[in-house]
């Protein structure tokens, strides 16, 4: 990224700390795809989103000299003008240990990661950093490192990465218009009996009285759909029957996998938000302590020449461990 020649402004919103000069920066690749809003709110850091939106829509903000709209998407050579404007002075940032990932495939486009379970994919709501700033910290030298998609922090399995803002915004497409296949294996609780079966019903997120994001099965949902096959029986010689499934992603909603079954009664092992509290303790006294949960398949075409990539990840031990006291 190039900063260009800038002439001094006076600041333009109250603040603490103000900057002094306007700034002119032209997109390189790393940028090229990306939104005007976003790309503003990495460039101010500190400032209230609310007021990232209020210069653009007042022509503070120009593009190649252009008025131009938050959504609109930049491209390589194009001149951002961001004006001065006065941000918080920023806490001092927490140190983010530097830590690779188990890579299952990488290019010059993408990374797969196998991601553990309890590990967030990022900071935030509590958590000073997960994934994505841990991989950064590792590869300092990386243009960019993004996250095509998101994962519950109990959930482990394949995580996608960008390394190219057009490899980002690719598949953000592909997974919109659902032409990117994901694959669950979950142990849910009793006997799934039946032929394959799709649960489809709408869910609505919602906070609860403590601040904490939840979501639940409601009409004027979201519409959400889960492909659900038993693939073996399980029973365990203390807690009686579980079953292993094979969950296909319909749609991509926020918990669904895991409200859907808990929906019909069938709650995954070891989910504390929707599961058997109850058998969850008595799980985890016997060392069975994980979400039973794994992003094991992930199949797309690959945003640069089409070719069709299926990736997964191994069974991890924790998972296959409770499965075997199951006498899988």
């Amino acid at each position: 990224m190039n900063a260009l020649a800038a002439k001094p402004e006076a600041a333009s919103s109250p603040g603490a700390r103000p900057s002094a000069d306007v700034r002119w920066i032209e997109i390189d690749e790393a940028h090229d795809g990306q939104r005007l809003d976003n790309f503003l709110l990495g460039q101010l850091k500190g400032v209230p989103k609310s007021h990232v939106y209020r210069i653009v829509r007042s022509g503070e903000v120009r593009v190649d000299k252009g008025r131009a709209q938050p959504d609109q998407r930049l491209r390589i050579g194009q001149v951002v003008r961001i004006p001065p404007v006065r941000t918080a002075e920023p806490d001092a940032p927490a140190a983010v240990p530097p830590s690779e990932f188990p890579v299952l495939w990488e290019d010059d486009a993408l990374i797969a990661i196998d991601k553990p379970s309890g590990v967030a994919v990022h900071g935030g709501s509590g958590v000073s950093f997960g994934v994505i700033e841990q991989l950064r910290a590792a590869r300092p030298q990386a243009k960019l490192l993004e996250l095509v998609h998101r994962i519950d922090r109990e959930t482990s399995g394949v995580l996608l990465v960008a390394k190219k803002r057009s490899a980002l915004t690719a598949m953000h497409d592909a997974m919109r218009e659902g032409r990117v296949r994901k694959r669950y294996l979950a142990i849910a609780r009793g006997d799934w009996a039946g032929p394959p079966r799709a649960l489809r019903y709408p869910l609505h997120k919602y906070l609860t009285g403590e601040g904490e994001r939840r979501v639940r099965v409601q009409d004027g949902g979201q519409a959400a759909g889960t492909w659900v096959r038993a693939l073996q029986r399980l029973v365990h010689p203390r807690f009686g029957p579980f079953t292993l499934v094979q969950a296909d992603l319909e749609t991509g909603r926020t918990h669904q996998i895991r409200v859907h079954l808990a929906h019909v009664g069938h709650p995954l092992a070891g989910d504390e938000k929707y599961g058997d509290f109850e058998l969850n303790k008595a799980l985890e006294k016997e060392g069975h302590k994980r979400m039973y949960l794994h992003a094991f398949q992930v199949s797309f075409r690959h945003p640069a020449d089409g070719t069709e990539v299926c990736l997964e990840a191994p069974v991890p031990a924790s998972f296959a461990r409770f499965a075997g006291a199951c006498g899988a």
